[in-house]
Parts: structure tokens; C-alpha cells; sequence
């Protein structure tokens, strides 16, 4: 591989085999096809192996397009603040301002819930609303009607974080709303066109055109059969497909401070130190996970040096974006199955270690020793698309998760897991899912479970 700058104030280049990191992580992991763009300095190096449809076997190439996920919400919150620098839109001001249509279940909110919380995940009403709603330029609209007679709240706005996609759904119906065009022709217009991207997809009509990657699940990697969400989530994820080079296109577009390659403003000035300035702590989950939750963007700090970035997922497949804004660096991987989380770990490592000059944290495993689980955390738990039920073991607690509604669409199937205690309302599971242990918690003495989303007590 070509040589490889690292972020400034390191003095030096290196030189890093990316291509044979990618590959052996991919075979270590069970992984179908993977891809990866690394910018540093003026630099881009990039990588692919495997295939993205094993039931074609058609190759991964560094410009296969990979479904992003929820590093959608990044260029929806930048649509945001592209219309708070013009003066149309207020950060504190109510969403219903601007979206008079919108509403949920509870009036106060529906008149109350600013801008700035549905960015920052804390409005506080149910975030994993999936409702189909077509495939039509009404989509997104039909969703935000849905949403009056049916998205619960599950806590105060402003008191908690809890990741909610309907809360983006709901800032892209704000941006159609104003900017007068659908989402999808809005971020064309607005970050897409003037970006200088090529390699990107909103609908399937457009992926075809690409080497577009399918997701891969269970134990034999099958391709999910599902290749496309509902567009009613496109805002916060469902749709949008890119190849890595592109999401390093748009974070060198931060680094920049808001300017294309070509030198086109898309964002002013300081828009993004903005959009970095910490909204909400988050619980403390340990390893990698973000502490804190800005305009947008997971907040993160690693060795000491800030890390800021977003991850997505679609059945199948992963995406992990991160920018070192210090050291100049961007880096974007994709996965389509298998252990995705183990693959991006060591890739991100690696990656980092050589350009930024920065050691990733570990993961969070289980302990040797664990304390003993808390009565208090027992109970049912109920969001739209799981239930858990929490009961005493030894060494922790034993999890059943029941899916329902879109969850159950998607094949997820019921599973008991057990979650050993750390100490400070914190469990680990003890056995990986998918190559890695996830961390829960419990807030408010027992009255919600934790996993990034608050999912309250029955």
C-alpha cells in the first residue's frame, strides 16, 4: 500500500498494510465482504476483500456501496444546521414550529420538544417506530401522522438520553417541510451534488447501479432476503447506502470547517465545533462507548485525544465513521455479516495507531469475579420492539428478550442471555453476540434498562 500520512503534530509517515489487515480480520471473523477509506492529511488509502453478495459472488471493491445506517443521522443533522445558520430554524425553539404536523401522545410534549433534544436523542418519546408507511414521496409525512396516535413517551424531555430514530425522522420531515422537496431531494441538493459524491444510493433503483453490498446473517451468513427498510426511516437510516470513500469525503468536509474539496461552503464556519459541544452525558458504559452526545455526532475521547464520529446498522450490515479532528484523520468500515463488531475493532485500531497516533480502547468483558445482580433491576421491560425479562442469577441476572413488532419482521427470535455484574448498575453480558459482549445499565433505581435506548419498566 502506498504511504500514509499521520494527523498533525505527529512529524512523520508511515507505511501500514491495510489491505492484509482487512483481509485477515474478515477471515478471522466470518465476514462476507468488508471495505474500508482512511483519509490522513491529504491522503486516502482504501481497501476491500470478500464478496458483497455471497449468493452472486460478486467481489467487494473499495467503491461497493454498503448500507450506512444511522451515520445517516449526521448528514440529516447537517441539513439541520444548514437552516439554523440561515436564521430559519432555532435550536431551542419547539419542533412543531416548523413541523406543525408533528405530534406524539402526550400534548405537552408535542408542543414542548425542542430541535436541539430530538439532535441529541433526549425528546424523550419512543425512538424505534418502523411503521411502513409506502414507498411514495408521502412517506415520511405519513410517518410523522402515525406518530400522533401512537409514539408513547418514555421520559421527560431533556431528563435522559435514549437514541431515538423517529426523533430524525421527524428533523427530515422538518427539513422537507421547510426546504419545500422530499428528504431524499433536499440532501441530494443540499450535501450530496455539492459534496462531489458519486458513489452513493438513496433508493434501491440507484444501488443497483453500484456493487451494493447485502446484509448477511446467522450462524451460516445467509443474505437477509430484505435488502431495503422502509423509506418512512430514511432520515434517520434505512435507506442511504454509500461506499467508505464518501463518508471520508464527508468528514473531511468538518475538518475543513464546513468547506467541499472544491472549495463550496456547505456549512459556516465553527458549525461544527458547534455541533461537538457535549448536549447530554451519557451513562458511563465503559471501553469504547461515546460519553457524551453533541448535535449529531457520538462524542468520544480515546488516549486522551477527542474522537468523534457515529456507527449504523441495517440487518447484516455495519458501518462505523469516526473523525480525529486533531490529527486530521477520517476513517469509514463497512461490513455485510458475520462478527462485524471484532472486524471493526481491529481495523479501527490498527488504522488509528498508525495515522492518529492513539490506542482504541477494549471492549468491556466479563469479570472474573462478578458482584452480585440487584434485586431492583428485576422486572419486564417494554419498548416497541423488545421485552425483557429481567430475573436473579448467579452473578448477575438472566435476560429473556422477546421481539415484537419490526423485530420480529426481521427474524430476530427470542433469547435468554446471561448478564454478569460489574458494580455501579452495569452488567455485561457473559457470553458474545456477534464477537462482542454487550454493556447494559440500569438508571433511576431500576426504572429503566439501558442499552443507549432508556426502555422503561412495565
Amino acid at each position: 500500500m502506498g504511504a500514509l500520512p499521520v494527523g498533525r503534530g505527529l512529524g512523520t509517515v508511515v507505511d501500514m498494510d491495510l489491505q492484509a489487515l482487512l483481509d485477515e480480520s474478515a477471515e478471522r471473523h466470518g465476514v462476507p465482504g468488508a471495505a474500508v477509506a482512511v483519509g490522513a492529511g491529504g491522503e486516502l488509502i482504501e481497501a476491500a476483500t470478500g464478496v458483497v453478495n455471497r449468493n452472486t459472488g460478486v467481489a467487494t471493491t473499495a467503491d461497493s456501496v454498503f448500507q450506512i445506517g444511522s451515520v445517516t443521522k449526521v448528514w440529516t443533522a447537517s441539513l439541520v444546521m444548514q437552516l439554523v445558520a440561515e436564521g430559519a430554524v432555532e435550536l431551542d425553539a419547539p419542533v412543531r414550529r416548523y413541523l406543525p404536523a408533528f405530534g406524539v401522545l402526550d400534548g405537552r410534549v408535542s408542543e414542548s420538544v425542542t430541535v436541539r433534544q430530538l439532535l441529541s436523542h433526549t425528546g424523550g418519546f419512543e425512538g424505534d417506530l418502523f411503521e411502513d408507511t409506502g414507498r411514495g414521496d408521502d412517506a415520511l409525512g405519513n410517518l410523522i401522522a402515525w406518530m400522533r396516535t401512537n409514539a408513547g413517551q418514555v421520559h421527560a424531555p431533556g431528563a435522559l438520553h435514549s437514541y431515538c430514530n423517529s426523533g430524525f425522522c421527524v428533523l427530515g420531515a422538518m427539513v422537507a417541510e421547510l426546504r419545500g422537496g422530499t428528504w431524499e431531494a433536499v440532501l441530494r441538493e443540499r450535501l450530496i451534488e455539492p459534496l462531489g459524491v458519486t458513489h452513493m444510493a438513496l433508493f434501491a433503483e440507484e444501488a443497483i447501479l453500484f456493487r451494493a453490498a447485502a446484509g448477511h446473517t446467522g450462524e451460516e451468513r445467509t443474505v437477509f432476503p430484505r435488502w431495503q427498510m422502509a423509506r418512512s426511516n430514511a432520515p434517520a437510516g434505512s435507506t442511504p447506502c454509500a461506499a467508505p470513500r464518501e463518508l471520508v469525503r464527508f468528514g473531511r468536509m468538518f475538518l475543513a470547517d464546513g468547506l467541499a474539496a472544491d472549495g463550496t461552503r456547505l456549512l459556516p464556519a465553527g458549525t461544527f465545533a458547534a455541533m461537538l459541544e457535549p448536549q447530554v452525558l451519557l451513562p458511563a458504559m465503559g471501553g469504547r462507548s461515546a460519553t457524551a452526545w453533541g448535535l449529531g455526532f457520538m462524542l468520544s475521547e480515546w488516549d486522551g485525544v477527542p474522537v468523534v464520529g457515529h456507527d449504523g446498522g441495517t440487518p447484516g450490515q455495519s458501518t462505523c465513521w469516526r473523525i480525529v479532528p486533531d490529527r486530521d484523520v477520517v476513517v469509514a468500515i463497512n461490513a455485510n455479516g458475520g462478527d462485524a463488531g471484532p472486524l471493526i475493532d481491529e481495523v479501527l485500531a490498527g488504522v488509528l495507531a498508525e495515522t492518529a497516533g492513539i490506542r482504541v480502547p477494549a471492549r468491556v468483558m466479563p469479570p472474573d469475579t462478578p458482584a452480585e445482580g440487584s434485586p431492583a433491576h428485576t422486572g419486564t421491560f417494554e419498548g416497541p420492539i423488545e421485552r425483557y425479562e429481567v430475573k436473579l442469577a448467579e452473578g448477575g441476572l438472566d435476560i429473556s428478550a422477546i421481539p415484537q413488532g419490526f423485530a420480529v419482521e426481521v427474524g430476530e427470535e427470542p433469547k435468554t442471555f446471561r448478564v454478569l455484574a460489574l458494580g455501579d448498575n452495569r452488567y455485561v453480558a457473559a457470553e458474545p453476540d456477534e464477537g462482542v459482549h454487550p454493556v447494559i445499565a440500569f438508571l433511576e433505581d431500576g426504572r429503566y434498562l439501558y442499552t443507549g435506548r432508556a426502555i422503561k419498566r412495565v
